[in-house]
């Protein structure tokens, strides 16, 4: 490829008073490079497996073990120690072979579930590829685990190409799961009858409460008998998520087929929103009809309007598909699906004691469950648009009181039609600062997410939490207690230093203005002592700040257009210095000790193909793919 030496450069020697937000992002820096670690050592053994029960049964639960390490990756590419990559890796194969023997995952893939829970499984997988795009392994795994949802797998033919739709709600390296059994949901039940009812039709159980005994036998059993009758076949808008799958594949390869494939699937749920009237249908069966095995009902599907958590399983799969669109093509024209929908929302509102709200759920007799709009879905159609009608979709019924300011708690369900996890809850609030609106924004969310992780950490340390001796069997919910635990969080750095929102937990792939490298170190993030953050973000430029809070050492920084590379960086002016011509991917940034850059950056945004290339490695020059024997 190139060498940092041969990229344009400028060179930063002001010496200013270091800003507190630099000496709190070197902070956690610091804290998670040794807590990462020391997490790792408690929960897990030295080949990566998770010091658990000897069994687990059931189709849910393998998403969660990965999720609790998933932003190790994540991490390293920020900046992060080379020891928390490499532990990652380690874990990540631990965690496979571990479900492997449990029964869920095959040929290192989820035997069959969701696409909520492939995203939130997939991220650590995702990641790696932030990590290092050389890694054979994760690219012949990305070509099979693609392979399983475009038709190329024999064995996974989740994929009708004729009718460009997904067979199954639920899906995986076996193909689609069309009869699901009491087995399947074994391990879920105790959780779900806190959960809404997900049949309107269930005798003795109130349609509207969140009550439902999924602990009782007969009530288990008709629950599965309408699941297997209503909404084990058919396509559902949730698995829109698998475009971030075949946008990882092309970021590797650089192969249009998984353009293609983004960009037919997207237009087919174009095209069935449009012959329902402009309402993106939530069950389609094997013949393409709407509502097929529904009663021709558009609403009642799997993870659809109504169950589990109503529009916000359709609104993040929208955007995440939409997005995926835009950064494969440039053409904002893949983010109308999703705007439809939250102007469709938008048009169904009413207003209660002064605040505007919208339905989040559709029963057969209508629309229900009113409550605020949440701003994210307008941030992350925003974020790659600079559009100001995705910007007045985010300040649409601005509910102050739960984003004006950082939220700690970092939960949202409830009170919104969305919600957040994985320590990812203050998407409102960047895009607010991002607005001018919220100046101390960055100082505030770098305080809170350290005193998040000093929780986690003390939390994980209780005798209590320690996997040794606790009882893993006592109920089903300890299949969660690693994303519970885990002190990863990463959502400030991530957000201030990359200049965008926090990826979609369910699968997003982590989408943002800049990423990083360190020229020194040949590898990705941040340098040693570095702090960076974007304060400004427009259609053709953006402005950061870089600081070398190391009073002793220089540093060089490249920076690079887009996550993946998809933006050229036309010219970079440090201060009131006239502007350095550019021209490409990528500026090297040399910082003496202690000096500061405050750099203006113009852009031609997505001027290139998204990849995982970095200024040394051309991602789509890996090996090809090692081919088995034809039995």
């Amino acid at each position: 490829m190139t060498s940092a030496s041969t990229l344009p450069s400028i060179e930063a020697a002001d010496i200013l008073p270091l800003p507190e937000w630099a000496l709190l992002q070197r902070q956690i820096f610091a804290v998670l490079n040794e807590a990462a670690i020391e997490f790792a050592d408690r929960y897990t053994r030295a080949d990566g497996t998770l010091i658990w029960r000897d069994r687990w049964p059931g189709m849910d639960g393998s998403d969660d073990p990965y999720e609790g390490f998933m932003n190790m990756p994540l991490f390293y590419a920020l900046g992060g120690s080379e020891e928390v990559y490499k532990r990652s890796r380690t874990i990540w194969d631990g965690i496979t072979w571990q479900w492997t023997e449990y029964g869920q995952i095959h040929r290192e893939y989820d035997a069959y579930y969701d696409w909520m829970h492939h995203g939130e499984s997939n991220l650590f997988f995702y990641f790696f590829g932030l990590a290092d795009p050389a890694v054979p392994k994760d690219r012949q795994r990305t070509r099979r685990f693609a392979g399983f949802y475009n038709g190329e797998d024999a064995e996974a033919q989740n994929w009708d190409a004729e009718l460009r739709l997904i067979r199954s709600p639920i899906t995986g390296s076996r193909g689609p799961r069309f009869t699901q059994t009491a087995e399947d949901w074994s391990t879920h039940r105790e959780i779900l009858d806190d959960y809404l009812p997900p049949f309107e039709d269930l005798p003795g159980i109130d349609r509207y409460g969140m009550k439902t005994p999924w602990s009782d036998d007969a009530t288990y059993a008709e629950i599965l008998t309408r699941i297997n009758q209503r909404q084990s076949r058919g396509d559902v808008p949730l698995n829109l998520g698998a475009t971030s799958l075949m946008l990882h594949a092309f970021a590797y390869t650089g192969e249009d087929k998984y353009r293609a494939w983004v960009l037919d699937y997207l237009a087919a749920w174009e095209e069935r929103t449009a012959r329902n009237g402009g309402i993106t249908p939530d069950n389609i069966g094997l013949s393409g009809e709407i509502g097929e095995y529904n009663d021709g009902k558009w609403w009642g599907g799997y993870y659809g309007w109504r169950w589990p958590h109503g529009s916000f399983s359709l609104l993040e799969p929208l955007c995440v598909s939409g997005v995926n669109a835009a950064v494969l093509t440039g053409d904002m024209a893949h983010l109308k699906l999703a705007r439809s929908q939250l102007d469709m929302l938008w048009g169904l509102r009413r207003e209660e004691g002064g605040q505007q709200l919208v339905p989040n759920r559709h029963y057969d007799e209508g629309w229900r469950d009113y409550r605020r709009f949440h701003p994210m879905y307008g941030v992350y159609l925003w974020n790659v648009s600079m559009a100001e009608e995705d910007a007045e979709r985010a300040e649409r019924g601005w509910a102050g009181d739960l984003f004006d300011a950082v939220n700690p708690a970092y939960h949202g369900y409830g009170k919104t039609n969305g919600g957040h996890m994985g320590f990812n809850g203050n998407t409102a609030q960047w895009f607010r600062f991002m607005r001018g609106n919220y100046p101390d924004y960055p100082a505030q969310v770098l305080k809170a997410d350290l005193q998040t992780i000093a929780e986690q950490i003390a939390n994980y340390r209780k005798a209590e939490n320690d996997p040794q001796t606790m009882d893993h069997y006592r109920e089903s919910m300890t299949i969660h207690m690693w994303q519970q635990l885990t002190p990863m969080v990463v959502e400030a750095l991530t957000q201030l230093t990359l200049g965008g929102p926090m990826h979609v937990y369910h699968g997003g792939l982590q989408v943002a203005r800049f990423r990083y490298f360190d020229a020194a170190g040949k590898r990705p993030g941040l340098p040693q002592g570095v702090a960076a953050l974007v304060d400004g973000l427009t259609h053709d430029g953006a402005t950061l700040t870089l600081v070398n809070t190391d009073a002793v050492h220089a540093a060089e920084v490249v920076i690079q257009g887009g996550v993946f590379g998809e933006h050229d960086i036309t010219s970079v002016q440090l201060g009131d210095a006239a502007p350095v011509v550019v021209g490409g991917r990528w500026v090297t940034v040399k910082l003496a000790a202690g000096a500061t850059a405050r750099l203006t950056l113009g852009m031609r945004r997505f001027a290139n193909a998204p990849s995982y290339d970095t200024p040394w490695v051309r991602a789509s020059d890996g090996p090809a793919p090692l081919l088995g024997r034809e039995l």
